[in-house]
């Protein structure tokens, strides 16, 4: 029967396997870049993991900016927070596309904020870029998925992106560096829950 020395030194030897595994991992991850990130699925937290991204890298001294598509010109605590801190923001305005039911101007909105999505992308001083809910527009075709994927592909070389939305373009899926898929397993909105202040929104 092991006692509970023998239990404490296999540990050890477990842990210590770990640790060089993960060290040799870390030694021969020597490349530096900009990293292009998808956050998609169906499940509560993209945007959330997005901003998270963007609040870590504005602590870090990092220069940020944000673009919103797919929202209103109702209250974002995110917004606030972070337009405070020195990130750009451009928001698309016209809310959830059933909502505006129109079609011409939904396209005419998301063409005039992809041009700033276009400036934020070749420009080198800013590290780090959101495209909030970007899957939405290439999904309705209200942007050209070609444009996208070049404008994303030709950015400065350490520039970081971050796209978040759901059912993402396999083009996009592909060209990203890091994909994260957020699962749906229960949300209170089902069950009838009427959105939180300071945590759906």
């Amino acid at each position: 029967m092991a006692t509970s020395n023998d239990k404490e030194l296999q540990h050890q030897q477990r842990m210590q396997r770990t640790k060089e595994k993960v060290d040799a991992k870390i030694d021969s991850a020597q490349q530096e870049k900009g990293l292009f990130i998808v956050i998609t699925g169906n499940g509560k937290g993209k945007s959330t993991s997005g901003f998270g991204t963007v609040a870590r890298a504005v602590g870090h001294g990092l220069n940020a900016a944000v673009v919103q598509y797919i929202k209103g010109s109702w209250a974002c605590g995110e917004r606030e927070l972070l337009a405070n801190a020195g990130v750009e923001f451009h928001v698309m305005g016209t809310g959830f596309t059933w909502n505006t039911q129109d079609k011409t101007s939904d396209i005419a909105a998301a063409s005039k904020v992809w041009q700033e999505s276009k400036r934020l992308l070749s420009d080198p001083h800013i590290d780090l870029v959101l495209l909030d809910e970007l899957t939405y527009m290439l999904t309705y075709k209200y942007l050209d998925l070609d444009e996208v994927v070049e404008a994303i592909r030709n950015r400065p070389k350490m520039q970081h992106v971050v796209v978040t939305g759901r059912a993402c373009h396999r083009a996009l899926i592909d060209l990203a560096d890091t994909v994260s898929e957020v699962r749906s397993v229960k949300h209170a909105f089902d069950a009838g829950v009427k959105a939180q202040k300071g945590i759906d929104w």
